[in-house]
């Protein structure tokens, strides 16, 4: 599936993700609690809706009160966005992404750790391969 979710849908994603299925008003209050201020449920609605249009919820019609829940893996929309920010904005280089990423936010030493073992991780595998 080729799908590009607003920053709106990919809060409504990160909601369902985390949660499984919620209904409209469940999902309209977590929105609110995330965002610390007022989320119109009207808006919730509609944007939902549309996202069902566009096969990126589901939704179980079954009961009076509709759940929806995401269509699309976490793993598989976070993919499809990065190889097309790395592609768009960094012409397909995945070292330039890595090394904006490092230099705009401070890493703690838990994540240079991890991010070290994960280098020499793929190390060790390209050594192995040969």
């Amino acid at each position: 599936m080729n799908y590009k979710p607003t920053e709106s849908e990919l809060e409504i994603l990160q909601v369902l993700w985390k949660q499984g299925n919620a209904t409209v008003r469940e999902v309209n209050e977590l929105l609110s609690i995330n965002k610390n201020k007022e989320v119109g449920y009207t808006t919730t609605l509609k944007l939902m809706q549309i996202m069902f249009e566009k096969g990126l919820l589901t939704r179980d019609s079954s009961s009076r009160t509709h759940t929806y829940k995401a269509a699309v893996e976490q793993k598989a929309a976070q993919q499809n966005l990065l190889t097309k920010l790395i592609d768009n904005l960094f012409n397909g280089s995945s070292s330039q992404l890595i090394m904006q990423a490092l230099d705009h936010k401070n890493s703690s030493p838990e994540e240079l750790a991890a991010i070290r073992k994960y280098l020499d991780d793929l190390e060790g595998k390209k050594d192995g391969a040969k």
